[in-house]
């Protein structure tokens, strides 16, 4: 299945950069792009956060294991 946003062309990406301006204006753009960064770094710390809680268990679980034997 093909993405639509892989065949976007340099004109086209021009033209919605110009849409985003004209729609939330210059200023607001920085702070637009400084949210969606936070996001993203919160969203990567809790799949950290998650992944860790995953290999902490996994390894109470061997050591459990380990007991038994």
């Amino acid at each position: 299945m093909k993405l639509l946003f892989l065949n976007l062309g340099g004109g086209e990406i021009f033209v919605v950069l110009m849409v985003v301006l004209l729609f939330f204006g210059s200023k607001r753009i920085p702070e637009f792009a400084r949210n969606l960064g936070r996001g993203m770094r919160q969203f990567r710390n809790a799949t950290n956060d998650i992944q860790q809680d995953i290999t902490d268990s996994v390894q109470d679980v061997k050591k459990q294991i380990e007991k038994k034997d």
